[in-house]
């Protein structure tokens, strides 16, 4: 395989097969494009598009995104994970609005000078919603070329990296870009998947190397293995005697950055000396939950969920911006980790029903 042998085919298929009608497609603006960017981030596009549609919904415009309260982007986002994502995206309409008077950049590196915005996200953006020639280098397309080319190795690593990107960027035609890159992202969700790729009908299979060798999934190379650490989180569902649900928000950095949680209680602290100490009262019953796993990139949180009872109301939660009753049963409009999400729900089943519709 030739790096000018790459265009022709996969435009042509591209014109037959490629997806053509997602929905930040539409009125591809550079907003639009840049926030489906994004959200498909690890995250498959059947999965997105509901949440950009109600993202676009309520955040129709980049000055809106600025001019929002960080909890409604968050709630917004709440079951796509990685939230670092939502608090870049919000960070980075800020400045647009700051910097840039509201307008997009156009210009390449100062669009990779906002939060979260990195070369390959950069240049999807401008290609794909400007038509500039940048070429992209999502996981599909590491992908793509590393089967077309053999290229060995794990894509994360610098070597491989950088033989990647002088491969996208020698492959990615002068004219046609914006068809060009979708075809390469669509290429490689559709037809170049990970486990079963279908080189049959694929329009580079005459010349994938990876092929020819009768090996296409050994390319790229997987990411060495490591043991992933386990950490335990001790949370409270603190119950107040309506029914109520002690919400606190979580530091900006760390797991659930910026997001609501149930508060935590540390390993060596005991539950009725933390209501003392927070909330001025004693729980009247402490109740282990079953335990449940979750797993982040990098280690897995065992989450020891314990429920407590008050027995009267605290008014201890002074400050409204870190700490906030909510309500189990009605959907909540603050932004929250699914783990914490479906631990709420869970409470819905088990709350005394002599407490139902008694809410405030």
């Amino acid at each position: 395989m030739e790096t000018d042998q790459v265009a022709g085919p996969l435009l042509a298929w591209f014109e037959q097969y490629g997806r053509k009608d997602l929905p930040w497609q539409r009125d591809p603006s550079p907003y639009r494009v840049w926030v489906s960017e994004i959200m498909l981030q690890q995250t498959r596009v059947i999965v997105v598009i509901p949440y950009f549609e109600r993202f676009l919904a309520r955040f129709p415009s980049v000055a809106d995104l600025a001019a929002a309260d960080l909890d409604q982007v968050l709630h917004l986002w709440s079951g796509l994970g990685y939230y670092a994502r939502a608090r870049n995206l919000h960070r980075a309409a800020g400045l647009i609005v700051a910097d840039h008077g509201g307008r997009f950049p156009n210009d390449i590196r100062q669009l990779q000078g906002l939060p979260g915005i990195g070369r390959s996200t950069a240049g999807a953006i401008l290609s794909l919603a400007l038509g500039q020639r940048h070429p992209i280098l999502d996981g599909n397309a590491k992908r793509v070329l590393a089967r077309c080319f053999a290229v060995p190795g794990w894509p994360g690593s610098g070597p491989v990296l950088s033989r990647l990107w002088g491969l996208a960027e020698a492959c990615t035609p002068r004219k046609e870009v914006q068809a060009y890159n979708q075809a390469m992202m669509d290429l490689g969700a559709i037809l170049c998947t990970r486990h079963e790729p279908s080189c049959d009908r694929c329009p580079l299979a005459h010349g994938c190397m990876a092929r020819l060798a009768g090996e296409p999934t050994a390319f790229p190379e997987p990411k060495p293995r490591m043991t992933l650490p386990v950490r335990d989180i001790r949370l409270l569902v603190v119950c107040n005697p309506v029914g109520e649900v002690l919400l606190e928000r979580r530091p900006p950095t760390g797991i659930w950055g910026g997001l609501w949680s149930l508060p935590e209680c540390g390993p060596g602290q005991d539950a009725a000396d933390w209501c003392r100490q927070h909330l001025g009262v004693l729980p009247h019953r402490v109740e282990m939950l079953p335990t449940r796993r979750h797993t982040f990139s990098h280690f897995l949180l065992d989450i020891r969920p314990l429920r407590v009872e008050l027995q009267s109301e605290s008014e201890a939660v002074a400050d409204a911006d870190q700490a906030l009753w909510c309500d189990p049963h009605r959907p909540s409009t603050v932004g929250l980790a699914a783990p914490i999400a479906r631990i709420l729900r869970e409470i819905t089943d088990i709350l005394p029903t002599a407490y139902n519709g008694e809410f405030k």
